[in-house]
């Protein structure tokens, strides 16, 4: 992940990479195995492991935040989300980073709240020196914005942008009802995936 600039800003799951590295390990070796035994006409019944390598990626490493000058794109895996910085009225962490505007709430798939264990991995510095929407009643600071958890920076990540532009005088307030969050079902990535899935059971026609 990245930090905060005045340009644009990534973030991805910390485990992301691991995850995505994991399974193509996996898939390598079990591409190997079947040369080894089979030979090169083995990898023809490779589909479904190259089925997995895709989701995978698919899953774990394309999923991102984007926060730059004109919006939050969420990309998750089904559909792309775009809310302009007009649109915005609420970050919320309470299950994954959520973005809410006056008509819906957009969830961001790369950014889960944190369960026992990161909750419990929370220090003294994950919880100071947050944006100041990220505190509630009594300085109280949702295990969700803890700044160690995916939810949490990614939420400090679009708050302290946010707070700026508001600071800056940057936000039009009248444009909040107009404001268009756009939204694009990812069709590049999902017929690739029913391609393979077709392949992998065998489907007439995609072998």
């Amino acid at each position: 992940m990245s930090t905060p600039d005045a340009g644009t800003t990534v973030f991805k799951p910390r485990t992301s990479k691991w995850f995505t590295l994991i399974a193509f390990v996996l898939v390598g070796t079990g591409l190997v195995s079947l040369v080894v035994t089979d030979g090169p006409a083995g990898l023809l019944g490779a589909w479904p492991l190259l089925t997995v390598a895709y989701g995978a990626w698919w899953l774990f490493w394309y999923p991102t935040v984007v926060v730059d000058r004109t919006a939050v794109t969420l990309r998750n895996p089904l559909v792309t989300i775009s809310v302009p910085w007009a649109a915005l009225v609420h970050v919320d962490t309470k299950y994954a980073l959520k973005l809410v505007t006056p008509r819906r709430s957009y969830s961001a798939w790369a950014a889960p709240a944190p369960g026992v264990w990161g909750t419990h991995a929370g220090k003294v510095e994950h919880l100071t020196n947050l944006p100041a929407s990220s505190y509630g009643p009594g300085a109280s600071v949702r295990p969700g914005d803890l700044k160690h958890t995916d939810s949490g920076y990614a939420a400090f990540l679009v708050r302290s942008r946010w707070e700026t532009m508001i600071e800056n005088g940057e936000l039009d307030v009248d444009q909040t009802d107009s404001a268009r969050v756009t939204r694009r079902v990812n069709w590049i990535l999902l017929l690739p995936a029913l391609a393979l899935l077709a392949a992998s059971f065998g489907v007439p026609g995609t072998a």
